[in-house]
């Protein structure tokens, strides 16, 4: 799409470096010249001697393009002055102010419907485009292009936590196309945003269906073997129902491997060093390398064994990935583990123990019940050891881990092969955005085919 679109006929320096050329006809502005800025003071705290209202947070702007009414709030209390100053109104633009990592200030999101008790929370800066001059979806795509943003991110001072000043808000370098231009624009990338968003969603679900799919082979093969005319009998387990006959009765997993915990809080970041895995890096019995950290192996407190070895086996302590595991290749000798735990078998075939691992009944029925015993799910090796386990014979293992293997490697392609769409999509959204905000490309006549259908 973005390949059919063309320049525009003429162009004119900005005036900003980073900007460089703009359609001759834009103007370029400081951000103070085409909105009123708020920034909101109004906390959490719920207090006898205000009016209540709904505050709109850090999260829900961080996390959505949109705003609406029809979202799910936390309620809080406000003075009438405060609710007449920081309501929300139609167009308006919120951004973050403040945040614990640089490149997270100044995430913006449009406000579609307001509400009389709607009003904006502390950590925001609410801006409000003036009348006749800036068009609030427009403003919204133009901070979302990485180009504007970065000057939000430049200016955004701290350590531990960083934060905005009013004047460098206001100071940002906007590119101002003409009303209608804007309105044009806002109808294009909103347009594409739309055709994006429910492309990216079938392919989420088509992710989701191939997990399923995955885990239904995996569990089939290491519950019921490989033989679809295997004698049963009753596992002696009530959820687990029946087995193989011929297997043994079940194991508890400290009975077939050693359990010890991984690193805890993690030293300091190095650009090179030994890999770090963490929870983020386990992924339905792969560890994959997005996002991957190092440490100076001089860091690893003695005594504290946190190295990886092939074919041991990593399994997530806490948080929304508790249970989900994964088997160490070759590449990941040598690791370092995070905060998780890690098996090393010793009983049995490592590889089909990391795929009973993954089986609904292990993490499901077993990992995820032990875990919720508080608000915040969290393993601890005790109740991973006290795990049980269909065990096969040694060869029947090792059939069943050469079956699956096999099976799941289309499977896996797949998946990924949906997830690399998924980024580049993302990555196509984010140029597209660029572009159009900027001036790089005209897309009039596309907005205005859009709109006579």
């Amino acid at each position: 799409m973005i390949n059919e679109l063309q320049p525009y006929s003429a162009y004119k320096p900005s005036g900003v470096e980073w900007l460089g050329d703009v359609p001759d006809h834009w103007e370029v502005k400081r951000l103070r010249n085409v909105v009123n800025m708020r920034v909101s003071n109004v906390d959490k705290h719920v207090k006898a001697d205000e009016e209540p209202v709904r505050l709109c947070n850090y999260v829900d702007v961080y996390k959505k393009d949109y705003v609406n009414k029809q979202m799910d709030f936390m309620q809080a209390t406000a003075t009438a002055d405060e609710i007449e100053r920081f309501r929300l109104e139609k167009d308006d633009v919120l951004i973050t102010k403040d945040s614990e990592a640089w490149d997270d200030i100044g995430v913006p999101a449009l406000v579609t419907e307001p509400a009389p008790d709607l009003i904006s929370g502390y950590h925001l800066a609410l801006l409000r485009p003036r009348t006749d001059e800036l068009v609030g979806g427009y403003l919204l795509r133009a901070l979302q292009s990485k180009s504007l943003a970065y000057q939000f991110h430049i200016e955004a001072k701290g350590v531990t936590r960083y934060g905005l000043a009013h004047d460098s808000i206001k100071s940002v370098w906007l590119p101002l196309p003409p009303f209608s231009e804007q309105i044009a624009i806002d109808c294009y990338l909103d347009y594409t945003d739309r055709c994006i968003r429910r492309y990216v969603s079938s392919r989420e679900r088509l992710i989701e269906l191939l997990e399923e799919y995955r885990q239904a082979v995996i569990h089939h093969a290491v519950t019921r073997g490989l033989d679809p005319d295997v004698r049963l009998k009753p596992s002696g387990v009530a959820w687990l129902g029946d087995m193989p006959a011929h297997w043994e009765t079940t194991k508890r997993l400290k009975t077939i491997g050693r359990i010890r915990y991984g690193l805890g809080q993690p030293p300091r970041e190095l650009a090179d060093g030994l890999p770090l895995i963490r929870a983020t890096n386990v992924d339905h019995g792969r560890i994959i390398d997005k996002n991957l950290l190092y440490i100076d192996p001089l860091d690893v407190p003695s005594g504290r064994d946190a190295i990886l070895r092939e074919k041991e086996i990593i399994v997530v302590r806490s948080g929304a990935y508790t249970g989900d595991s994964a088997i160490v290749p070759k590449a990941y000798d040598g690791a370092i583990t995070g905060y998780d735990m890690v098996v090393s078998v010793t009983g049995a075939q490592p590889e089909f123990v990391a795929m009973a691992l993954l089986c609904k009944y292990v993490r499901d029925d077993q990992l995820i019940v032990a875990s919720t015993r508080s608000a915040q799910p969290h393993l601890n090796a005790e109740e991973l050891g006290t795990a049980i386990l269909l065990v096969p014979p040694l060869h029947e293992q090792a059939a069943i881990v050469a079956y699956l293997d096999k099976a799941t490697a289309d499977i896996d392609a797949d998946i990924d092969r949906a997830r690399r769409e998924i980024e580049l999509l993302g990555e196509y959204r984010t140029r597209l955005i660029a572009d159009v905000v900027t001036g790089k490309v005209d897309v009039r006549e596309a907005a205005a085919e859009l709109s006579a259908v």
